[in-house]
């Protein structure tokens, strides 16, 4: 009798274990169904802040380079007043740097153009060149081209013609006391320059107005990948190429750009030289820019 009742027993505890069972394996199906959302919850998505500190890691290694050039930069005879880009015949580029120059983001800047033989074009801010006269010395002395982006970087569509000629005239001086050289080109403050105004500029200070034709919108500082992705999917033969000095970002991306550029057969001359090329046919373009700082 008590072998009975103990295997009884057992019976009814497996019986009792298996209804347990099937009720916790239901209870987890539904409970799903019931996780409070995480706006209920009284949390939101979690939120990252930009790593304003990074920068991109120096290349290790030989880099492509540009090859020597011994090209003419006289555009002297038939240039032209306005250029956004210039026709030529080959896979011809400017690189040309706004705003500076900058004491963190210039020196870094030429080091990289330095270790691939690229000469760039700088458009000075000239209060910029007072504060830091031994980067525009340094800049020119590595073969980089000056040019003028005024003084204090104001809109020149409203300025009156005076306020122009002060503008200009003061930077031009300051590049000159600091290295000994006088700029060649102008290009004028987010681009914003009437077609009437870069006409007497021209006739007065011997100055064509350059703009660009491939804007990777820097001055936004959207990441240092987007300014690179952006630079290389825009530039063809004759592109001027706009980017700023002043902005580490942009500045992060020219390891990549640069070789990026390189690789796919672009070679770097300065503005000068660009518009040297073929000035009689170098497109004269009165674009409209979208405002960069």
């Amino acid at each position: 009798m008590p072998t009975e009742l103990n295997r009884y027993m057992k019976r009814l505890v497996i019986a009792l274990g298996l209804v347990l069972l099937s009720a916790s394996l239901g209870s987890c199906g539904s409970d799903k169904t019931k996780v409070p959302t995480a706006s209920a919850a009284g949390y939101g998505p979690v939120k990252t802040m930009n790593n304003t500190a990074y920068r991109t890691p120096e290349v290790h290694g030989p880099v492509p380079r540009n090859p020597d050039l011994e090209l003419s930069a006289d555009f002297t005879k038939g240039a032209g007043i306005s250029f956004s880009r210039v026709a030529v015949a080959d896979k011809f580029i400017a690189m040309t740097f706004d705003d500076g120059p900058n004491p963190q983001n210039t020196p870094r800047l030429l080091d990289m153009l330095r270790a691939r033989n690229i000469k760039a074009t700088f458009y000075v801010v000239g209060r910029n060149v007072e504060l830091y006269p031994q980067i525009v010395r340094r800049t020119v002395a590595e073969g980089h081209e000056i040019g003028n982006h005024s003084f204090t970087h104001r809109l020149f569509s409203k300025l009156s013609d005076s306020e122009i000629r002060d503008e200009l005239s003061r930077t031009r001086d300051a590049i000159g006391r600091a290295a000994g050289v006088q700029p060649r080109t102008l290009r004028p403050p987010y681009g914003g320059m009437l077609q009437r105004q870069r006409e007497w500029v021209y006739a007065e200070f011997g100055y064509p107005t350059i703009l660009w034709s491939v804007d990777p919108l820097d001055w936004r500082r959207p990441g240092a990948n987007a300014v690179c992705a952006r630079i290389l999917s825009g530039t063809t033969a004759g592109s001027i190429v706009l980017a700023h000095d002043l902005h580490g970002q942009s500045v992060d991306a020219m390891p990549a750009t640069l070789d990026g550029l390189l690789r796919r057969g672009f070679k770097f001359v300065t503005v000068s030289q660009l518009l040297a090329m073929k000035a009689g046919t170098a497109t004269a373009q009165a674009t409209v820019a979208v405002p960069a700082p």
